[in-house]
């Protein structure tokens, strides 16, 4: 299934979602329409996290190269699939309709959390990423990443 560019929303993340990380000083949405029949919360993980364009893993190559000298996590985006991870992501919680994935650094912990709501043809999966700065260095990694991110993000929704 294609996706149209335009069908992409960006939105603000639903007031309830920080109870996913309490604390999170950031918080964003992306909403993409589709039309798939049966589809989960981890269908449209897996398809946004193991799909990703080649732009995308060369980013996130460089981004690993750039933190590690810091102690940052630099997880591996393997395109492998278990229960327990979605792409290079521990899942914290799973159910049909939503995906909690994310981890805790010294620096900040995030959180992504897909949503797939409704039934065909008004089907919608839903983006959301919380993040809870810790230091400096988190903020500062928060900024740099933040133009990448509202990039990266709707590019990955693209491909569910």
């Amino acid at each position: 299934m294609t996706v149209q560019a335009s069908s992409i929303r960006d939105l603000e993340a639903d007031a309830g979602m920080k109870a996913l990380l309490p604390g999170a000083q950031f918080a964003d949405a992306f909403r993409v329409a589709v039309n798939d029949d049966p589809l989960t919360a981890r269908q449209a993980a897996e398809r946004m996290f193991l799909r990703l364009p080649h732009w995308i893993g060369g980013l996130m190559k460089l981004r690993n190269l750039v933190v590690a000298p810091l102690g940052l996590k630099t997880p591996s985006h393997a395109k492998t699939i278990a229960a327990d991870s979605i792409g290079p992501f521990p899942v914290i919680s799973d159910t049909p309709h939503r995906l909690v994935a994310g981890f805790d650094d010294r620096h900040l912990d995030f959180r992504v959390i897909v949503d797939v709501t409704g039934s065909p043809p008004h089907r919608q999966v839903t983006a959301t990423t919380l993040v809870m700065t810790h230091n400096l260095l988190g903020r500062v990694y928060l900024a740099t990443i933040m133009p990448f991110h509202r990039i990266i993000v709707p590019a990955m929704l693209r491909q569910v």
